[in-house]
């Protein structure tokens, strides 16, 4: 279900940490708003969908400059400074884009309930932790956010039960009972299987990502 192979997940990390760094720290913009802009540049679709364009052809620099200039019209005009040490800001954005690619759910989804700024406050207790302990406590946000997963919050609403739902799906029904407890992460499911419960329920393989 990833977009793109953990391979690449150190080049595209850090350039968005340097775009987080520059944008805020060069051009003086709010971490929050910049990422609403990102969102709504089309960057972070493609971002977040892999295109080779965007995490292996662009600069952290590019990808803010790209932003910026779609959403207002013009390019930034302040120089990028030299990063003498890895700034909140930075390890904020590096954080994120590896949030991302870990939980595969969209930029979009993951500022409604995590915003930057909310990041940023871990910087503190987790910068120098390993990056498992930024999920786990991402994660916990998440569910304290939005206990109920989608996939219950759909199938519910799609009226069918979970013994229903397994064998239109032609999936195990612990599998369906062990992903709406979140003992098992649907986000990581096969991509057959998760395509084969979205088709059920007719909604987005999206959709279910929470």
């Amino acid at each position: 279900m990833r977009a793109y192979k953990e391979i690449y997940l150190h080049d595209a990390a850090n350039k968005f940490g340097c775009m987080m760094d520059y944008a805020v720290n060069d051009c003086s913009l709010d971490g929050d708003r910049y990422l609403h802009m990102f969102i709504l540049s089309g960057l972070a679709l493609q971002f977040e969908h892999g295109n080779p364009r965007v995490i292996a052809g662009m600069s952290g620099i590019d990808m803010a400059t790209e932003t910026l200039r779609a959403i207002t019209g013009k390019p930034p005009t302040a120089k990028p400074s030299e990063l003498e040490y890895r700034s909140a800001e930075y390890w904020g954005g590096w954080a994120f884009a590896r949030y991302q690619w870990y939980c595969v759910r969209s930029f979009a989804n993951i500022i409604r309930f995590m915003p930057f700024s909310v990041v940023l406050d871990m910087y503190p207790t987790l910068h120098e932790a390993d990056i498992t302990k930024f999920y786990s406590a991402a994660d916990e946000i998440f569910i304290r956010k939005c206990p109920e997963t989608n996939l219950k919050r759909i199938r519910e609403a799609a009226g069918l039960s979970q013994s229903k739902l397994a064998v239109e799906a032609g999936v195990s029904l612990r599998s369906i009972q062990m992903y709406e407890q979140r003992k098992k992460d649907i986000n990581k499911a096969q991509a057959m299987t998760i395509a084969k419960i979205a088709r059920t329920l007719g909604c987005e393989i999206e959709d279910l990502i929470l």
